[in-house]
């Protein structure tokens, strides 16, 4: 079995030049395919509240459903390094309910860190705190879902010099406050090139260009599983939903034709037991035309 992953296997990664492999996870069976596929990181992401759980935004999905989700995660991982998403309003009103939220993701749930959005004055004040108390931190800077109300939409960020110029600080100041690693979301690959290039910790590109010390996507995203739009930055390497609807529209016409099942998808019934069976039926008044096996 592989040696499972670690805060120091990506430094040694960036150090070598080796690309970082991330992938979002949900459920078990999924996480346990990721996590023998060979990827580096899987990431339960708040995006389930929009991949899993339907809604339009990631802001709805709460504390406990993430807990949920990160712990069957969790179960289907021997090697991967599982970080968890601090879901919206989890995180921002004061560090002491951060602490609390982030330290449910370790002990209930057993990831092996947790990400935040955004470098405000709190959050490098409880990425501090929290890496102080032996809890790994991922950032998260760009275009961070959780803020898609302040930022106008799903928007690229960092495309004047002058924002370009507040990525990189903002980037510097999350390495300083202790993060082993930073996501770049929708962010020009000139831009998250050489936020890469000056930071010591990784940077994990989705939608930020190929100059990123590694890739994340969302894995329904990359298997053409989740249709309700597709962005720019998605390659997909399947069409799951078009060959899960085939497969359902195939067993459903089997079903209703009476071919499914058939008699080596049926157990057996011995042939003595079955006479047996209706001389006991016979007794309480049942003809054999009545009792069919």
């Amino acid at each position: 079995m592989s040696k499972a992953v670690s805060t120091l296997t990506f430094q040694k990664y960036k150090s070598e030049g080796r690309k970082i492999a991330a992938l979002t996870a949900y459920d078990y069976s999924t996480a346990k395919i990721l996590d023998r596929a060979g990827i580096d990181l899987i990431l339960v992401g708040d995006s389930l509240a929009m991949v899993a759980l339907g809604h339009q935004t990631t802001h709805a999905v709460t504390m406990d459903e993430m807990i949920h989700h990160t712990r069957a995660v969790c179960r289907g991982v021997q090697t991967a390094f599982v970080v968890a998403d601090l879901p919206f309003m989890s995180y921002q009103v004061d560090v002491i309910q951060a602490i609390t939220n982030a330290g449910r993701f370790i002990k209930e749930a057993h990831a092996h860190a947790v990400k935040l959005e955004g470098a405000t004055r709190l959050n490098l004040e409880v990425i501090e705190r929290l890496v102080s108390m032996g809890i790994p931190v991922c950032g998260h800077l760009g275009f961070t879902p959780q803020s898609i109300h302040a930022l106008g939409g799903n928007r690229v960020q960092g495309r004047s010099a002058e924002d370009a110029y507040k990525l990189i600080e903002d980037a510097l100041a999350v390495e300083q406050a202790g993060c082993f690693a930073v996501v770049l979301e929708m962010v020009p690959a000139a831009v998250a090139s050489i936020i890469s290039h000056k930071l010591r910790i990784p940077t994990i590109g989705i939608g930020a260009g190929a100059g990123c010390d590694g890739q994340i996507l969302v894995t329904d995203d990359l298997l053409g599983k989740y249709t309700d739009f597709q962005p720019r930055f998605v390659r997909r390497y399947a069409d799951l939903a078009q060959i899960c609807q085939g497969a359902i529209e195939h067993y459903t016409d089997d079903v209703r034709k009476g071919s499914f099942p058939n008699e080596s998808e049926s157990f057996t019934f011995g042939d003595e037991e079955e006479d047996k069976l209706r001389r006991m039926l016979a007794k309480q008044g049942k003809s054999a035309s009545e009792v069919s096996c």
